[in-house]
C-alpha cells in the first residue's frame, strides 16, 4: 500500500474537505526556509488518528505511513488544539450530520468525569470532589445513535 493511500484511508476525502479550511496556515520563516520540509497538513491528522485508534505511543508511529514522525503529529495536535481547530471540526461534523438527518436527539446520554490537573492551567478550578486540588470536568453528550 502506498503512503498516499494510507493517509487517504485514515483521513477520507470527505473528512479532509471539512477539516482543511479550519487548519491555520503555517507561519512563514523569517529568513527563508529553515530545517526539514514541513509534513503536509493532511498527513498529520492521519498520524494523529492512527495513534489514537491503535493506542501506540507517539514515538512508535510507523514511518511507512507517510505521516511524519510521531513528535511532528503530536506537535500539530497540540498546536491545533491551542488554535481551536478541534472544537471547530467538532461543530462542523455535528452540523453536517444534522444536515443529513443522522443525529437523533429523541434520546440522549450525558456523562461527566472530574480530572485532577496537577500542573493547573487557566481552565482549571477547584475540584468538585476534592476542593483542595485543582481540576477540570469533562462532559460527554451522545445522541440516540451513540
Amino acid at each position: 500500500m502506498s503512503r498516499r493511500s494510507c493517509v487517504e484511508r485514515l483521513v477520507s476525502d470527505e473528512l479532509w474537505e471539512l477539516v482543511e479550511p479550519l487548519i491555520p496556515q503555517p507561519r512563514r520563516a523569517k529568513r527563508g526556509r529553515t530545517g526539514r520540509p514541513r509534513v503536509p497538513d493532511r498527513a498529520a491528522p492521519a498520524g494523529i488518528v492512527f495513534v489514537l485508534r491503535t493506542g501506540i505511543s507517539w514515538n512508535e508511529l510507523p514511518q511507512e505511513l507517510g505521516c511524519g514522525s510521531g513528535v511532528t503529529c503530536w506537535r500539530r495536535l497540540r498546536q491545533w488544539q491551542h488554535a481551536g481547530v478541534w472544537q471547530r471540526v467538532h461543530r462542523v461534523v455535528l452540523d453536517r450530520l444534522a444536515q443529513h438527518d443522522l443525529l437523533d436527539w429523541s434520546r440522549a446520554a450525558v456523562d461527566s468525569v472530574s480530572v485532577r490537573a496537577k500542573r493547573r492551567g487557566e481552565l482549571t478550578g477547584p475540584s468538585p470532589t476534592d476542593r483542595g486540588k485543582a481540576g477540570s470536568k469533562y462532559h460527554v453528550l451522545c445522541d440516540r445513535g451513540g
